[in-house]
């Protein structure tokens, strides 16, 4: 493989332009850019294209959006870039016929420390679990999700009271470092893979990663305050953990909590009954303890603090959530 070799990358969100940019900006040569079918959003459904091909179009790359990956139209078009290498970040799962395709192989980004928190969520996951330290991994894809050959890895501390969102940010700098490093050592030939069976070993436990759906979002207030603490912080901005509250004239309607604190104390009464002076703060009853909600935004509303949320809108009258 020459020094720079023909790169095919794959990837859609924000997440991904940040490695791709590096990149760029470093002179290799990405010959193809494949990412998601543009699709309807917002209220007017109007077509909305991924910030990778954002990033393509305005940099001149040429561009591909398969809706089937196993399209032998897309596949041709694939081999005729001739790659030597391609990347994957925060994309579907490829096909075999994909991945295998370079010579070189195909390799991940994955906002974990691997073979730890394998799956979608690897970033909301390890804040819920109420870790101290992740990371990110690049590895080559095999047949199965998240499991191939580990390339490179790097930790990072996660603070007491990041969101993910704040963490998102901070693993899509260190990720897209760690993306370029893994390019340079493949052309140098100076990596060295290692299996992740190795670094399970028999009595290891792993932690999954498995996507999050609207449903999982719902806070059980019957949870110690630390737990419910990490859930609020590792839904934190999407997709947001929510309760339920009834207000006056206005019925029960879903609260999105995306900032809040805990307030570890000997507490007995109700789980998920608030508490409010009206003007200043608006707390909730957890298992030993209170949460006290700073941002928040309810149904159909903007997000607001919760000095805004009481001025707006007065006395409240709660409902406790299902536990």
């Amino acid at each position: 493989m020459s020094s720079f070799p023909r790169i095919v990358f794959f990837g859609t969100p924000d997440f991904a332009v940040a490695s791709l940019e590096h990149l760029v900006s470093a002179g290799f040569s990405i010959v193809a850019v494949v990412t998601a079918p543009d699709k309807p959003a917002g209220r007017g459904l109007q077509e909305k294209t991924s910030p990778v091909k954002e990033f393509a179009l305005k940099h001149g790359i040429p561009l591909l959006q398969p809706v089937n990956m196993k399209d032998p139209g897309f596949i041709s078009h694939l081999q005729s870039c001739q790659p030597d290498l391609q990347i994957v970040i925060a994309f579907r799962m490829i096909p075999r016929q994909v991945w295998e395709l370079p010579p070189s192989g195909t390799f991940n980004l994955h906002a974990s420390l691997l073979p730890q928190y394998r799956g979608a969520a690897p970033i909301n996951r390890a804040i819920i679990n109420g870790e101290q330290e992740t990371g990110v991994t690049t590895f080559f894809l095999n047949e199965h999700i998240d499991t191939g050959k580990i390339i490179f890895s790097e930790r990072v501390a996660i603070g007491p009271n990041e969101t993910a969102g704040e963490l998102h940010d901070r693993l899509m700098i260190k990720g897209a470092a760690l993306v370029l490093k893994t390019v340079e050592g493949i052309v140098a030939g100076s990596i060295k893979e290692i299996s992740q069976e190795s670094l399970i070993g028999d009595s290891a436990t792993l932690k999954q990663a498995p996507k999050i759906f609207k449903e999982d979002c719902r806070i059980d207030w019957s949870q110690d305050v630390l737990t419910v603490h990490n859930f609020i912080r590792g839904l934190s901005p999407h997709p947001g953990a929510f309760t339920t509250l009834k207000l006056s004239g206005s019925g029960i309607q879903n609260l999105k909590i995306f900032r809040a604190y805990p307030e570890p104390i000997d507490f007995r009464g109700s789980p998920g009954n608030f508490f409010t002076d009206g003007k200043s703060f608006l707390k909730v009853g957890a298992k030993n303890g209170f949460i006290h909600l700073e941002e928040l935004q309810l149904s159909g509303r903007k997000v607001m603090s919760t000095g805004d949320f009481l001025r707006g809108f007065g006395r409240i009258f709660p409902e406790t959530p299902a536990i």
